[in-house]
């Protein structure tokens, strides 16, 4: 059997047992009370940012932003949200991509498995965090992606090489590389964009990029998502909207549309995130204001 079929197969699998323990958590009695029914801007949501996703701009940023905006969900639950709702939509896209797109399976196993670890502790910590200090660490996480858009717009990033695997020194890098960015997904600041930017600069083309960084999303959140269930960090309703618009999104983006002006786009998530920002991290200095209100 090979490597790249052995994914196919793990992916399956992870797809599974993540239902299951969704399902089962939805219909605990504990759960039952929450707001299942997604609303139609939530699945709307979930469209528009998974459609994205799946060209290369991210859904973390986007979602985090609308969700703020909209009042959708509160601050300390959105990694949480974020992680399950579109936990679905990211296993579709990495099933394309690593059928679709040639990188080597050594090196497409080794990244993925380290942003699995790195999510399973990250998920842990962050599921334990205070209101405050996730508005602390979401509002920081918005302004990199904000930075990491604005130098892609301008032509900032290494363009990469032609290399389809990686081996010695260059691939331990990338492994540790995509252990801390594993990690810090899980507080919402999306693994798309910084690991095309280490594949880059460690001479790989970025178009391999894609299975990788589809893959180990596709590994990692539904790990990270089960902690957040575990904890009851998210809200079920956005996340089930996230997933119900997102699906189809994903694979008409995939199959039909393929490449829009992303130059464009990034100036208008650029606007929209830099906003969310700040306004959550004035959401933070009124929690400090508010201690009461801050007890975990």
């Amino acid at each position: 059997m090979s490597l790249k079929f052995a994914l196919f197969v793990a992916l399956g699998v992870f797809g599974v047992a993540f239902i299951f323990i969704w399902i089962k958590a939805l219909l605990s009695s504990k759960d039952f009370s929450r707001r299942l029914m997604p609303t139609l801007a939530e699945s709307a949501i979930g469209f528009a940012t998974d459609f994205l996703d799946t060209l290369g701009i991210g859904s973390f940023a986007t979602t985090t932003a609308l969700f703020k905006i909209a009042k959708v969900v509160s601050d300390e639950n959105i990694p949480g949200t974020l992680n399950v709702g579109h936990t679905i939509p990211t296993l579709l896209e990495a099933l394309i991509f690593i059928a679709i797109v040639s990188v080597e399976a050594k090196t497409l196993v080794l990244m993925i498995a380290a942003s699995v670890v790195g999510a399973w502790l990250g998920s842990g910590i962050v599921a334990s965090l205070s209101r405050r200090k996730i508005q602390i660490g979401m509002g920081i996480a918005l302004f990199v992606a904000a930075g990491i858009f604005l130098a892609s717009n301008f032509g900032l990033f290494p363009a990469g090489g032609i290399a389809e695997k990686l081996w010695g020194l260059r691939l331990i890098i990338a492994v540790l590389g995509n252990f801390i960015l594993g990690a810090l997904m899980t507080l919402g600041i999306g693994l798309y964009a910084p690991c095309m930017i280490l594949i880059s600069l460690l001479g790989m083309n970025p178009k391999a990029a894609f299975p990788i960084m589809m893959g180990s999303c596709a590994f990692l959140m539904p790990v990270a998502a089960a902690r957040f269930i575990k904890e009851k960090k998210y809200e079920a309703g956005p996340a089930l909207g996230l997933t119900i618009g997102g699906s189809p999104a994903v694979l008409i983006a995939a199959y039909v549309v393929k490449s829009l002006p992303l130059t464009l786009i990034r100036w208008l998530v650029i606007l929209v995130v830099v906003y969310t920002a700040a306004a959550m991290l004035k959401s933070a200095a009124k929690e400090k204001n508010s201690p009461s209100k801050n007890a975990h």
